[in-house]
């Protein structure tokens, strides 16, 4: 793979990749969040989520997981800093004619636990369960250790909306070599600027989970790992849904947009079939904990 090269100074931040925001939401909508299906499955069969449930989703982007879940009769209500990704959840959701208990509608809110409408859900009756699919993906805005600090808070502050008993789950990706597209996602946090970006992606750590649930006053109380291949019908399509993700951003803010494309279209060479399709294999793990 071409290698960048070298900045002797700090480079001037790229604008053009906020030019389609909208079009990117779309992407992750339509492309991306769907590779995350088994981790969400897996985890609701092993909650047995279900009539009864309470579910917050943290982060709950453009509201998959809390469709799958409002599917099998739970209660739901769902977060996110992105208020992109949040009107596609509140079109999804409101398509599907809100299934779940409907008695308490879906509510969704920008920010986190403390948004108007987690309190107003917390009101009617505390939550039974609390996921957070992506707690450490958010590595963008400070240093990692900042990231994990805020993290940390936000799941206590959601335990704390949650009653006894009840189940806070997280999840990330899994080791570095069970998950193909790792090597996909170093081209980012290659091309990152460190003195621009200091927070990028980076591999999750053996005990990173458990780590983030000792910060938040949770006690574990079991995990799992699933597989979740990524496949794509053709390299654009590839290259659409991981810029998608976000775990991008800085390398384009940093450097060129499409270098960025060009050095992700390389990277994926390798996983690329004889028929144009692409697939990565991936390991997804969570955590399981308590309040």
């Amino acid at each position: 793979m071409t290698s960048t090269l070298v900045r002797r100074h700090r480079p001037r931040p790229s604008s053009s990749w906020t030019t389609d925001a909208h079009a990117r939401t779309r992407d992750w909508a339509e492309i991306q969040e769907r590779m995350l299906v088994p981790l969400y499955e897996a985890v609701y069969e092993r909650l047995d989520v279900g009539a009864g449930t309470r579910l917050l989703g943290l982060g709950c982007g453009s509201g998959l997981a809390l469709l799958i879940a409002a599917a099998r009769g739970a209660a739901v209500c769902g977060v996110d800093t992105d208020e992109r990704r949040l009107d596609l959840a509140r079109e999804r959701l409101t398509a599907a004619g809100a299934p779940g208990d409907r008695a308490r509608p879906a509510r969704l809110g920008l920010g986190g636990p403390e948004s108007p409408c987690v309190r107003e859900a917390a009101t009617d009756a505390a939550f039974t369960v609390v996921t957070a699919f992506e707690p450490l993906s958010a590595l963008g805005a400070g240093s990692p250790g900042a990231t994990v600090s805020a993290t940390a808070s936000t799941l206590a502050a959601a335990a704390a909306r949650t009653e006894r008993g009840g189940a806070v789950v997280l999840a990330g990706w899994g080791p570095p070599e069970r998950c193909a597209t790792s090597g996909v996602l170093r081209v980012g946090a290659r091309l990152a600027d460190p003195m621009c970006s200091p927070a990028r992606w980076r591999p999750s750590g053996r005990d990173d989970l458990e780590e983030l649930a000792a910060r938040a006053g949770l006690r574990p109380d079991g995990s799992g790992r699933v597989a979740c291949p990524f496949g794509y019908a053709d390299t654009d399509s590839a290259v659409r849904g991981l810029l998608s993700t976000g775990l991008f951003d800085a390398a384009e803010r940093a450097t060129d947009p499409t270098q960025v494309r060009k050095e992700i279209t390389e990277a994926l060479h390798p996983h690329r079939r004889a028929d144009g399709t692409v697939w990565m294999p991936n390991v997804f793990r969570y955590l399981v904990c308590r309040v």
